[in-house]
C-alpha cells in the first residue's frame, strides 16, 4: 500500500465510521472498485483506532465525567441513580456480547464475512431497518431515560456489526431508535459504546501489521492519523445533522451501493 492509498483509505474510514454506512464495507469495497488489494481485517480493525482517539477528544469531558461518577458510584451507592453513573454500566454492559461474538468468530470475521456478495446484502438489509426504525420509532426519549434493558439490546445490535456492510453506529442507532429514544441520544450513546469496543478489536489485531502480504505498519499509522482528523470532523457533522434531519439519505445511499456491489460481484466485474 502506497501513501495515496492509505490516506484514501484513511479518509474512507474517518468519513464511514461514525454514518451509519459500514467503515469495513467501504474499506473493502473501494479497494475492489479501484482495483486494489484488500487491505485486510488488521488494517481496518487498527485504523478504527485513530477514529476512536477523534471519540475520546470530542467526548472526553462527557467521558472523565462518566468514569469518574461510576467509579464514586461503586463506594457510593447514592450516586448510583446517576445518569453518568448508569452510562457507565450501560456501556459495560453493552461490550459483553460484541466482546464475546468477536472472540468466538474471530477467523470468519477476519476471512469467510469478507464475502462481497455478504456485504452487499447486509448494505441493503439494514438500510432497510434503520428505514423501519425511523418509520415506528417514537424518539420521545432522551438519553437520561435510557435503561438496563435499552443498553442490551443496543449491545446486542452492536455485536451484528462484526459482520462487514452491517455498520457498528448504523446497527445500534437503529436500536436505539426502535426503542424511543431521540435521534441524537441515540447517535450520542452508539459513540460512546464505540470506545471499548473498537480500542479493543484495534489492539487485539495490532500484531497481525504487517504480517504477510497487507499493508505494512507505515502505511497504517498514516491511514490511522488521517481516519482520527476526519472522523473528529464527522462527529461533529453527524450530531448536528441528526437534531434536525433522518437517517434517510443514508437509507438511500446503502441500498443504492448494496445493490451496485452486488450487481459488480455477480458479473464479476469486482471480486
Amino acid at each position: 500500500m502506497n501513501a495515496v492509498q492509505a490516506v484514501v483509505l484513511g479518509v474512507l474510514q474517518g468519513l464511514t465510521e461514525f454514518l451509519p454506512v459500514s467503515s469495513t464495507a467501504h474499506l473493502r469495497v473501494f479497494p475492489a472498485f479501484l482495483g486494489w488489494e484488500d487491505p485486510g481485517a488488521a488494517f481496518t480493525a487498527v485504523t478504527q483506532l485513530g477514529t476512536t482517539v477523534a471519540v475520546l477528544i470530542y467526548f472526553r469531558r462527557d467521558l472523565r465525567r462518566i468514569l469518574v461518577t461510576w467509579a464514586r458510584s461503586l463506594r457510593d451507592p447514592s450516586k448510583r441513580s446517576s445518569l453518568d453513573a448508569r452510562l457507565g454500566w450501560y456501556i459495560g454492559l453493552g461490550t459483553i456480547p460484541i466482546g464475546m461474538f468477536g472472540l468466538a468468530f474471530k477467523d470468519q470475521i477476519e476471512h469467510e464475512a469478507r464475502n462481497l456478495t455478504l456485504i452487499g446484502s447486509a448494505l441493503i438489509v439494514v438500510g432497510l431497518v434503520l428505514l423501519l426504525a425511523e418509520r415506528t420509532g417514537t424518539r420521545e426519549r432522551s438519553l437520561d431515560a435510557m435503561t438496563r434493558r435499552d443498553a442490551a439490546v443496543i449491545g446486542l445490535a452492536q455485536a451484528t456489526a462484526l459482520v462487514p456492510g452491517v455498520s457498528r453506529s448504523g446497527a445500534t442507532i437503529s436500536a436505539g431508535l426502535f426503542r424511543g429514544l431521540e435521534r441524537p441520544a441515540a447517535a450520542r450513546y452508539s459513540f460512546l459504546l464505540s470506545v471499548p469496543a473498537i480500542v479493543l478489536s484495534g489492539l487485539l489485531e495490532l500484531s497481525d501489521i504487517g504480517a504477510g502480504d497487507g499493508p505494512g505498519p507505515a502505511a497504517t499509522a498514516l491511514a490511522t492519523v488521517v481516519a482520527f482528523a476526519v472522523g473528529y470532523a464527522a462527529i461533529a457533522w453527524l450530531l448536528r445533522f441528526l437534531a434536525t434531519h433522518s437517517t434517510g439519505v443514508f437509507v438511500a445511499y446503502r441500498i443504492f451501493l448494496g445493490a451496485l456491489v452486488l450487481a459488480l460481484a455477480w458479473t464479476d466485474v469486482i471480486s
